[in-house]
Order: structure tokens, then C-alpha cells, then sequence
């Protein structure tokens, strides 16, 4: 009796977490492919090099709004970040100088895995990501995420408009706002583990 309840036990447990990676809120590659992250990685741990991280994380979000203000889709973003990758480094380039420092900076483009991660109401989950990484010095620091495409550093209301607007689903955006929903909430932290197992 003991032995089957374990076994029962099992089959639950796994009957969830598959149910959960395929109920029909599924529809985390539709995110993936519809959204641009930015990370910049600190030289160092050290209080300077994280508040120089900062800055630059202010001033390159600055500059990347202004030319990504009329874009409609991740297509469309992604192909002027790579126009702009180079305007990118020298503005980085320029907060490091000002603030007297030598770092060298590099900024790399391409798919990256970022944990799960709330913004001001859209919580978005773990996975591979269009990435903009702005490696600073050594880039032996803690990093700092964002979304760069839709912008989502608005109140929840206004980010439900700008996820409809870059092509998201109705379906999709529930997952993306609907952060305190148990459903999503588990899913999410399925999505989380297997990230970390897998990366």
C-alpha cells in the first residue's frame, strides 16, 4: 500500500508539471521572438562599478529610446540596435571616460538565456533572448536586465498597450501581466528550473 502511494505520488507530481509546460497560456517562443533584452555586466562588484553600471544602463536606454521610438516589431528594433552597435560602445565608452575611468567596453548582440524577471507588472519568463550585453572592463560584476523592445519601463496599463502594439497576443499578454495569477506564478518556476538545469 505504502509502495503505491509513492508511485501515485510520482504520477501526480509529474502529471503537473507536464500539464503546466502545456497548458494553452503556452506561447513563451512567441515572447522570446517578439522581445529585445538589455544587460550590462559591471567590471566588478565593487560599490564604484556598480554605480558607473548604472549610469551607463541610464544613458544607453536614453540613447537607444530615441531611435526605437517609431519601430512596430522586434524585426524592425533589433535591425537598428545593429545599425547603432557601434553608437552603442561609445556611449558606454563615454559614461566610463567621464566618470575616470579606463574600462574598455564591448557590446554583443545575440540570443542569450536570462532568468525569470519582473518589470513594473509584466513579469517575463526564463529563456533564450535577443540580447544587447554591454560587457564592461572585466564584466566580472553583477549585470543589470532590461527590456529594450517593447519598452516596458512604463505602469502596467500603458505596457499592456505596448505589448499589443509589438505584436503579442491577448493570450500571451496575460501570461506577460497577470504576475500574481498561481497559474503563471508555477509555470514560471518550471521554466526557471529547467533553465537552470539546462544552463
Amino acid at each position: 500500500m505504502k509502495r503505491f502511494l509513492v508511485i501515485f505520488s510520482v504520477l501526480v507530481i509529474l502529471t503537473t508539471v507536464i500539464s503546466v509546460l502545456f497548458l494553452p497560456v503556452n506561447g513563451e517562443s512567441e515572447i522570446y521572438d517578439g522581445t529585445i533584452r538589455l544587460h550590462v555586466v559591471a567590471n566588478s562588484d565593487t560599490q564604484a562599478d556598480q554605480t558607473l553600471k548604472l549610469d551607463i544602463r541610464d544613458e544607453v536606454l536614453t540613447d537607444v529610446s530615441g531611435y526605437l521610438t517609431d519601430c512596430n516589431t522586434k524585426y524592425e528594433a533589433e535591425q537598428i540596435l545593429v545599425k547603432n552597435q557601434q553608437r552603442i560602445a561609445e556611449t558606454a565608452s563615454r559614461v566610463v571616460a567621464e566618470n575616470g575611468y579606463d574600462y574598455d567596453v564591448s557590446v554583443v548582440m545575440g540570443e542569450e538565456y536570462y532568468p525569470t524577471r519582473e518589470y513594473e507588472g509584466v513579469s517575463l519568463p526564463a529563456g533564450t533572448y535577443y540580447s544587447v550585453r554591454v560587457n564592461v572592463g572585466e564584466a566580472e560584476g553583477q549585470n543589470w536586465w532590461c527590456v529594450l523592445f517593447p519598452p516596458l519601463c512604463v505602469g502596467s496599463a500603458t505596457a499592456k498597450e505596448e505589448l499589443a502594439a509589438a505584436g503579442f497576443t491577448p493570450n500571451q499578454i496575460r501570461v506577460l501581466t497577470e504576475t500574481d495569477n498561481p497559474r503563471y506564478v508555477l509555470k514560471f518556476k518550471v521554466l526557471e528550473f529547467l533553465g537552470k538545469l539546462f544552463h
